[in-house]
Order: C-alpha cells, then structure tokens, then sequence
C-alpha cells in the first residue's frame, strides 16, 4: 500500500476508485465498505483508494473554537489506523491535511479539486450518513449528481449492524470510554491495540520490580486510559502475557503527555534485559483493571504494581490465548 500526503505526487494512480471519512478504529463497518471498495475497483480495473484526513475535522473545529477537549478521543494511532487499511487491501492512502482552506472548500469545489483533478476518482463510496464541504453542506444527493454531470459513478453503503447495534466510531469510543472492552472487540472485529516503536524512558519502573516496554500513543488522547491486562505481540513467536498503563502517570509526571507503559509478568531470556528497545510491537488491552490512580508515594505505587500483576495473572490463566 502507498501511502501519499496530498494528492501533487506522480506515483499516484491514473484513475481510482475512493472511499472518504475518517476511519478512526478501522472498525467492522468499515472493513465491510473497504471491501465493497476493493472489489469495485478491480472490477473496474481501478486503484482502491481511501481519502482520509488528519487531524480529525472535529479536533480541527474543537480547536479553533477554543475547546480542544471536545475533540473525539481517537480509537487508533495514526500508523494503527494505515496498518489496518493495508491489511483490508487498500492500494493507495491519499492523508490530506485538514486546515482552513479545506475546511473553507464549497462542495462543489471539493468535488472538482479534490476528487477529480487531485484523486481523478471514477468512483466514488461513501456511507449513508457522509456530509462535505464548507459547513457539511453536501451530502450524497450533490456528490451523486455531481457524479452524472461530471461522469464518475457514485454509491452509498447503509449502515452495518452487529446484533442490531450500529457500528461506528462513536460506539467504539464510548465501548472503551466504559472499559467494556469486549463490547469495543465484538465492534472492531479485534481486539483493541495500540503499536509503535519501544522507546526508551525514565527506567523507573527498574525500581519499582516493573521494567516496562514504552509506546507513545500520538496524536491526540486515547478513547481509553487506566490499567489494562495485556498481550504483546512481536517480540516472541507467542503473544506474551502483560500489564499495560495508558495515560499521563498522574503518580510521576502528571504532565499531560499520553504514554502506554507494559510490564511482561515473564520476560523471556532469551531477549536479554534491553532486548525490547527498538523493536516494533503490538500490545492487545483486553481488559480492563481500574483508573489511572494518583498514589501518595513511590512506596505506594510499587505495591499498587504489584496487586496489578497479581489480578493480571489470574485474568490470564482464567482465559489462556485461544489455539488457531
């Protein structure tokens, strides 16, 4: 999959078929318009090609209106999001910048420079309640007349549902938001993750019997924080069994930086002690423990770690990873 950061790149295709939104979380709805998408486009001998935007029009708006934290907390990391529209078949990522001259563009004019001469789209997928433009004036009506006039073919995909709830982004989001993470699983089609780089950090948790494996989540808060019982995925052949905290370590910094810190309750020698860093992994939280709490000493902090690790252990010999 190639992935472009606007549309001025001579490796793009000659002629695509898109789908447009956000696609935070990457979630079961979404999977199934993406392979809608995919089969169009070779059917139709084109590029698939997903249109999405960063930052999210929402924060973009939440922001300029002074009120950032109205933003949507966000399901997936930037790179999560990209490696699952791979993994869906995607050929081309097209990541515009959502700034105020795209947020200024008239829907007609969003048709024009975006979609036919940026993306040369030849096809167009959009869901049931899709809105463009300057003030979200367009809707599906003016994208499917546009596409007679100008000679592109535009679809709409209804909702989907799972056992009679829609899924979308929102329910995910609020899924996580209640640490219901089975519910955000049953929604996602996986189970939530975040993955990125280790990174090294403070190496405090060497004091407190708990050396960690760092991740930053970026950009933006995460659709969920606390103490998670974990799985880690590529540093063995097998996922390793772990305790994760997601958010801003009100005990140490409080700083307001988001970081996923993971402790593996059995470190496999064969790593060494500082076999981790570098390294690219995923960590899978399955479930949820409690909130981020603020402990009044390190003292405190090491025994809150350590009843962590203890309930961690139990969850993961009352639900072993199942066999493929």
């Amino acid at each position: 999959m190639q992935v472009f950061r606007g549309f001025h790149h001579p490796g793009l295709a000659d002629a695509c078929a898109v789908t447009i939104g956000n696609f935070d979380g990457v979630h079961r709805g979404h999977q199934a318009m993406l392979a809608l998408l995919h089969n169009e486009a070779r059917h139709r001998g084109l590029a698939s090609c997903v249109l999405t935007f960063e930052p999210h029009p929402r924060e973009f708006f939440a922001r300029r209106g002074g009120q950032p934290e109205s933003a949507p907390r966000r399901i997936a990391t930037l790179r999560d999001k990209l490696a699952e529209l791979e993994r869906c078949g995607i050929d081309q990522v097209v990541l515009l910048r959502f700034d105020p001259a795209l947020a200024a563009l008239a829907p007609q004019d969003f048709i024009q420079q975006v979609l036919l001469d940026g993306l040369r789209a030849r096809y167009v997928l959009v869901g049931d309640d899709f809105r463009f433009g300057a003030r979200r004036l367009g809707d599906y009506a003016t994208l499917d007349a546009a596409g007679q006039r100008l000679g592109f073919d535009v679809a709409r995909m209804m909702s989907y549902e799972v056992h009679g709830l829609r899924v979308s982004s929102s329910a995910v989001r609020e899924a996580l938001a209640h640490g219901d993470m089975d519910a955000a699983a049953a929604l996602l089609g996986r189970p939530w993750s975040v993955s990125g780089h280790v990174l090294h950090g403070r190496k405090l948790g060497r004091s407190l019997d708990a050396r960690t494996l760092n991740l930053r989540f970026e950009p933006g808060h995460p659709a969920a924080a606390g103490i998670f019982v974990s799985r880690v995925h590529g540093l063995t052949p097998q996922p390793l069994p772990a305790v994760s905290s997601l958010g801003v370590r009100p005990t140490v910094e409080d700083a307001g930086r988001v970081l996923l810190e993971t402790h593996c309750l059995d470190w496999p020698d064969a790593l060494g002690r500082e076999g981790g860093y570098g390294r690219v992994v995923r960590v899978e939280l399955t479930h949820k423990l409690h909130d981020e709490r603020k402990y009044h000493s390190l003292e405190a902090l090491r025994e809150g770690i350590a009843r962590d690790c203890a309930d961690a252990r139990a969850w993961h010999a009352a639900h072993p990873p199942r066999q493929v």
